[in-house]
């Protein structure tokens, strides 16, 4: 099949060069004239007939510019990709090392939108533990949601502004509820408040962060810790709480003396 298709690759290019006149015989029959000039054409002697010298093939080449185009500026934008997260983290870092001074009235502001208030230091003849009580409450800080009872201890995000041993106030109570009745607020209850004592401030368990660019061979592993703040939950206000019953003692039997 090969030697076929060159065959007739061959005469179908040879074809016009045997229908044409020797050159003799186009010498004898062209003028003195046209052998001055430039002869731009083939001219043969049995009919006049005109041939171009050379036929214009316009060449195709099978190239893939447009796909080596395409796979550079996907390069471009994954280099700038990886640049554009490596200053900001670089930024974060910066963000993190550099905090801004905020006043006292931005501080209680800030604290008052994750949801609680910094009443202040605790101190000694501060009475603020209770022992338990049949009452729950159901609070809110920052996106997080905690059921509570006095003498609870719960971990939330690292609250700003305060330190171990403060007294807070948390405002966002979304619900209330005892043995006899439940408050459930619209959302929140205005008159209700939870109070608590920050005991500590720790790190969670370290998570493991894996990065990976495609085609670059990037690859980072960081290690991550939550920062936590401790709270130790001391009292529950605007609900009427069950007053408490002594527990029924059992009566002695007294001893009865039979007679014999």
């Amino acid at each position: 099949m090969a030697s076929r298709r060159c065959l007739q690759s061959l005469t179908r290019y040879f074809h016009p060069i045997k229908n044409l006149t020797p050159f003799s015989r186009t010498l004898a029959a062209s003028s003195v004239g046209a052998l001055c000039r430039k002869p731009s054409h083939y001219i043969s002697g049995d009919n006049i007939s005109v041939y171009p010298r050379s036929a214009v093939f316009t060449r195709h080449f099978c190239s893939r510019h447009g796909d080596n185009q395409n796979d550079d500026e996907e390069g471009e934008i994954e280099d700038d990709d990886s640049e554009g997260e490596e200053e900001e983290e670089e930024e974060e870092a910066a963000g993190e090392n550099e905090s801004p001074v905020l006043s006292a009235r931005d501080k209680e502001k800030e604290a008052a939108e994750i949801g609680y208030t910094v009443i202040g230091p605790l101190q000694e003849s501060d009475q603020v533990f209770k022992p338990y009580e049949p009452v729950f409450a159901v609070v809110q800080i920052g996106s997080h949601q905690f059921k509570v009872s006095n003498g609870d201890s719960i971990y939330v995000e690292r609250l700003k502004h305060c330190d171990v041993n403060d007294k807070l106030v948390l405002n966002k109570v979304l619900m209330l509820g005892s043995q006899t009745q439940t408050i459930i607020g619209r959302p929140i209850l205005p008159d209700a408040a939870v109070h608590a004592v920050v005991e500590e401030h720790a790190l969670d368990a370290k998570v493991i962060v894996f990065k990976k660019k495609r085609r670059k061979n990037y690859r980072r592993t960081k290690g991550h810790r939550q920062e936590l703040t401790k709270l130790c939950i001391t009292d529950i206000q605007g609900i009427e709480k069950p007053e408490k019953i002594a527990p029924l003692t059992k009566a002695k039997k007294e001893k009865v003396a039979v007679g014999g």
